[in-house]
């Protein structure tokens, strides 16, 4: 099995967006901000923005699984007040979780927060439980700039984020640290806020203790971790000047990287740096590169090319990547597919005595 652990509903239909507009309007004229409820999606359109496309790509890709998220740069936690993110996070969660009763051998849903900037983290449980209890999320997408790349928050080591923290561990969940849109005009969203922001989490990590702290605590640092696995040496040489453990002890229980890193040296290079049990697969499909790479005639988003090809990875890692390291990570998705494998096995059955149960 393939689970690709990044996936954002990018083509979620236009009525989305334009209630979003809609939204964005009346933070400044009240008169005219939309109710939840006016939002009108059906499932057959649904259906329609997935099968021709997310679902295409994994059939003509060979992916099964994908872990399902709203679209990270519509977050955009900047926008509005709290009120306003609550709405939002509440409606992009719901799709994903329709989108996922829709396809349930094709995506599972993972839950953006309905963060703001100098709102408390712990204003944002409620979502999380909503999502985890009721909509059987996997994980969450935890922003650590709201600020739209101002970075005003405090970093992740900082007790303003343990609430967020204490209902990860309760319910055994991991977070993939994600930013947002940049609306700060130095920093480029896809090009720059957002490998800024996995280099900025890895080196927040590495200068506190927080995993002494919650030491069963798990981040997926996206994006093939920014600049981590190209700067090894210099962190590896920063932890040591700070008096921290060797990073294999100090980070790497708790923190693992993407494979959305869209070439094949790249992705030599993080296999080759990065420990094969700290890398999921993930393609970030249909995301920030699009496009088709002229040097080799593949889609530079089409992850699985790289993985096979490489000349580092054995078939056993390769089963890591892929699925392994996926279900060790996100323990409710492998409970998840363990409870379909066994009601494959035994069909009625095992469905009624679980009823039962």
């Amino acid at each position: 099995m393939i689970i690709d652990c990044h996936g954002h509903y990018t083509t979620a239909p236009k009525a989305l967006e334009t209630w979003r507009n809609q939204q964005i309007a009346g933070i400044k004229d009240f008169a005219v901000m939309p109710k939840v409820s006016d939002l009108k999606i059906s499932d057959d359109a649904l259906r329609e923005s997935i099968e021709t496309n997310q679902l295409r790509l994994m059939r003509e890709r060979g992916s099964d699984l994908t872990l399902f998220s709203p679209r990270a740069s519509f977050m955009a936690h900047h926008i509005g007040d709290f009120h306003v993110s609550s709405s939002w996070a509440a409606i992009c969660n719901e799709l994903c979780y329709r989108v996922s009763q829709l396809f349930p051998d094709h995506f599972v849903p993972v839950a953006m927060l309905p963060q703001s900037p100098g709102v408390d983290p712990a204003t944002c449980i409620p979502e999380l439980e909503k999502c985890v209890k009721e909509f059987g999320n996997v994980g969450i997408n935890l922003n650590p700039d709201p600020s739209g790349g101002h970075w005003t928050s405090p970093p992740l080591s900082d007790k303003a984020w343990f609430p967020i923290y204490e209902k990860m561990v309760e319910y055994d969940i991991p977070a993939m640290i994600h930013v947002s849109t940049s609306c700060n005009h130095a920093f480029h969203t896809t090009g720059a806020h957002y490998l800024n922001a996995d280099t900025t989490a890895f080196m927040q990590c590495l200068t506190s203790d927080l995993f002494k702290e919650f030491p069963t605590l798990k981040f997926l640092i996206p994006h093939g971790g920014g600049a981590v696995p190209y700067h090894w040496g210099r962190f590896r040489g920063l932890a040591q000047e700070l008096k921290k453990p060797l990073l294999q002890d100090h980070l790497l229980n708790n923190i693992f990287f993407d494979t959305c890193v869209y070439h094949q040296p790249g992705i030599d290079l993080l296999n080759t740096v990065i420990p094969v049990k700290n890398v999921l697969f993930a393609s970030e499909m249909i995301g920030a590169v699009r496009g088709i790479d002229p040097e080799t005639g593949n889609y530079y988003d089409d992850t699985k090319r790289y993985i096979e090809a490489s000349k580092i990875l054995s078939d056993a890692d390769r089963h890591q990547i892929y699925e392994g390291n996926a279900r060790r990570v996100f323990p409710r998705v492998d409970a998840l597919l363990t409870a379909k494998n066994q009601q494959a096995f035994f069909g009625v059955g095992f469905e009624s005595e679980a009823k039962q149960t």
